[in-house]
């Protein structure tokens, strides 16, 4: 018989619901403790879900002395990302998180040397690789139909009236939610960040008192370059909240919407000096250990990883070591907006 990892959930927040409803459903963990400032928050938490025998505090470094937790779900707002992960690692336990990673890329750094020399798991919740529709499209262009990749380009256009503390942030698209977009662009072209150019500005009409607008050109490595429009303010049309793709390579091109909408096109040849293309089937996304429901928006895929690499002692696909390339891409974004040049990426 499996024994069960334990685990402590820090932040009791809205995103907790979501982790706690996949938690449930999962046999080989048992939450143990839930830790949030406002102490009633834990509380309904526990309630909510039935964790009668969870223990429920404010403070974690005397929970994690308490109940010696496996692993801890660290659900905070991204400034307490740093002190909660540290000493989560220095209590011995593996670490998985919310997005984005941190707050700076010096935390960042910090964290991920931390979970090295604690020889422990640190991972981040990037949900959205885990959706079947997005390795759907990774898979066909791992087969090779398209080539080597050139261009990767994608817009994002929404208009969410979220109210609260969105509407009063400085780099609100790119700092709240391009990460998951940026991540999404390194998933699927396996290329990592060598350089970004960035404008950002607040559109008439936003309701949001700082830049909801970006514009991006990233230099990846292999020559790739990815190109990224966005806006959080564009009444009308929405894409999807994955955005709207098109990849381009030395054999074919593929659009996706983000959501179920999917066309390749590949070159079959030349006809003197006309190009001949053919529309391409990309195959149905296959059921693997990894992809989750759509509903689920990806958790249940990486938190079942997470404790499989746990056990396995295997790396994650969004651990921390790797998820920091996504992170860099963010704030190398943000320095360029700021200071008007282009930025090179520094890991």
């Amino acid at each position: 018989m499996t024994v069960k990892l334990r685990a402590v959930m820090c932040g009791c927040g809205g995103m907790s619901n979501v982790w706690l409803n996949v938690i449930k459903t999962l046999p080989d963990v048992e939450m143990v403790g839930l830790v949030d400032i406002n102490e009633a928050a834990a509380r309904g938490r526990a309630e909510q879900f039935g964790l009668a025998g969870a223990r429920v505090g404010t403070d974690l470094e005397k929970m994690l002395g308490e109940v010696k937790p496996d692993v801890v779900f660290a659900m905070t707002v991204p400034e307490a990302h740093h002190g909660v992960v540290l000493a989560a690692l220095a209590h011995g336990c593996h670490v998985l998180g919310e997005k984005p990673l941190a707050d700076s890329m010096a935390h960042a750094r910090e964290m991920v040397t931390a979970a090295a020399a604690a020889g422990k798991t640190y991972a981040v919740i990037q949900n959205r690789r885990y959706d079947p529709r997005i390795r759907r499209v990774r898979r066909f262009v791992e087969g090779g139909a398209l080539g080597t990749l050139t261009t990767l380009n994608c817009d994002f256009y929404l208009a969410p009236r979220f109210g609260g503390f969105r509407d009063r942030m400085r780099h609100v698209l790119l700092l709240d939610m391009a990460i998951h977009t940026f991540d999404a662009a390194r998933y699927l072209s396996g290329a990592d960040p060598a350089a970004v150019y960035c404008h950002e500005w607040n559109p008439a009409g936003s309701w949001y008192d700082h830049d909801a607008s970006a514009v991006a050109v990233f230099e990846m490595t292999g020559g790739l370059v990815y190109t990224y429009r966005g806006s959080w303010c564009a009444e009308g049309l929405w894409t999807t909240w994955e955005s709207d793709w098109r990849l381009v390579g030395t054999q074919g091109s593929l659009k996706w919407d983000g959501g179920d909408a999917l066309a390749a096109q590949t070159l079959t040849g030349m006809e003197g000096r006309r190009a001949v293309y053919q529309d391409a089937a990309v195959p149905p996304a296959v059921a693997d250990a990894k992809s989750a429901d759509v509903k689920s928006g990806g958790h249940a895929g990486v938190i079942a990883e997470f404790l499989r690499c746990v056990r396995t002692c295997e790396t994650p696909e969004t651990a921390a070591a790797d998820n920091i390339k996504s992170l860099a891409m963010v704030f190398g974004a943000i320095e360029s907006a700021e200071t008007g040049r282009k930025v090179e990426i520094k890991i």
